[in-house]
């Protein structure tokens, strides 16, 4: 469901939140909030658009159905974030993941032509999103290099550590930000695997398994060092 114009996720996202309140509204003025409830997907693989997407609220699975049929989850986009950008550029491209709603979610949208206009406007955006653009080419190598070189165990101590926001000395309680079996796909492995490696790093001391969701780690140190 389409709604009305939305000033707000100007301010969210990193590329756009940087500019004056002017310049954010004269954007947001061209902005439409679009309504997904969970499970409905923003887009599918094969479809040609011209959008930008913010997220507003709620969460966005990014995969792609590999060779095997299997689903390969790619990332969890969260309020601030975007997608679209490759297909922006090149309307031409159609796009090769699938988008769809993790929860109602509000992703606000900005077309092509009225983004490249403000990119002319305000090309301080265009330094921003190369930022991210990198940022996210740099990211998505790592994920590609350990699932094709590390074993099932290193990519989720990786995964882990990477979930840590504050490190400090002694136990620290991680947050995960997805579930169990959206977490095996973005390793590549399989939920039971994910299982066992989780109970293996719980009988050695290393984790606690509080919850599905909330992991203690008893070491930082001592986890990184496990890694083979």
């Amino acid at each position: 469901m389409l709604m009305s114009h939305d000033h707000a996720c100007i301010r969210q996202v990193p590329i756009l939140n940087h500019l004056d309140d002017q310049s954010m509204d004269l954007i947001g003025e061209k902005i439409i909030r679009k309504e997904l409830e969970k499970g409905e997907y923003l887009f599918q693989a094969g479809d040609q658009t011209d959008t930008l997407y913010i997220i507003h609220s709620g969460a966005i699975r990014v995969f792609r159905i590999v060779e095997s049929g299997k689903e390969q989850l790619l990332q969890i986009l969260r309020p601030g974030d975007f997608l679209g950008e490759r297909t922006i550029f090149n309307q031409t491209v159609p796009h090769q993941d699938y988008a769809q709603a993790q929860k109602n979610t509000t992703v606000c949208m900005l077309k092509q032509s009225d983004f490249n206009n403000f990119l002319m406007d305000f090309p301080q955006i265009a330094i921003k999103l190369l930022g991210e653009m990198s940022n996210r080419l740099e990211n998505s190598e790592k994920q590609t290099t350990q699932v094709s070189i590390e074993q099932v165990a290193n990519r989720l101590i990786s995964y882990l550590i990477d979930q840590v926001e504050n490190p400090s000395e002694g136990p620290v309680i991680v947050e995960l930000d997805m579930s169990r079996k959206d977490i095996a796909s973005f390793l590549g492995t399989s939920p039971e695997t994910l299982s066992r490696r989780f109970k293996e790093l719980e009988d050695t001391g290393l984790i606690k398994q509080l919850s599905s969701k909330r992991i203690e780690i008893n070491d930082l140190d001592e986890l990184l060092f496990h890694k083979n």
